[in-house]
């Protein structure tokens, strides 16, 4: 059964983000490298002043390997300027964005979400953004990472191309 979602344009403005970084394969990151850092992430919560969203957290997901076999995720929680930055834990700055959005709900394939709104894209004459920044989700805070059956909110960058 296809995965049928709305995906929805938005335009997110710059924002700043304090948390833990990895860096591997993709073949890493699905043996739960990425889910240990959002752990990880989650201990450390308490050492966070004030983030922004107190209900959430994002996985920026940036190349890193130029043969596209890895890439650098941060797991991080949206801050304001003015937050010191934890022992161990980095301050990520992201440009002011816009990003095709769509909410993976329990019970779908994550591959067909992402395949999905890939296909959406390019029907819509978008195409990722150029930039470093390949994708970021976001979270609810208190779910589990090793969750078998996410949740999450898909943002893509992306920009207008032109029509064939």
């Amino acid at each position: 059964m296809a995965q049928k979602d709305e995906i929805t344009l938005i335009t997110k403005p710059i924002f700043q983000a304090i948390g833990l970084r990895w860096e591997g394969t993709f073949a890493e990151a699905n043996a739960g490298g990425i889910r240990e850092v959002h752990r990880a992430l989650q201990k450390r919560l308490p050492e966070i002043q004030q983030p922004v969203d107190q209900q959430h957290f994002y996985g920026l997901s940036y190349h890193a390997y130029p043969e596209g076999t890895g890439f650098t995720h941060y797991a991080v929680v949206e801050m304001d300027n003015s937050a010191p930055t934890p022992p161990g834990m980095l301050r990520i700055h992201v440009p002011a964005l816009t990003y095709a959005k769509l909410e993976h709900r329990k019970g779908q394939s994550i591959q067909q979400s992402y395949t999905y709104a890939y296909a959406w894209m390019k029907e819509e004459h978008l195409a990722p953004d150029p930039g470093e920044l390949t994708h970021f989700e976001v979270y609810p805070m208190q779910q589990n990472p090793f969750e078998q059956d996410p949740v999450f909110t898909i943002l893509i960058p992306v920009i207008q191309v032109t029509s064939p």
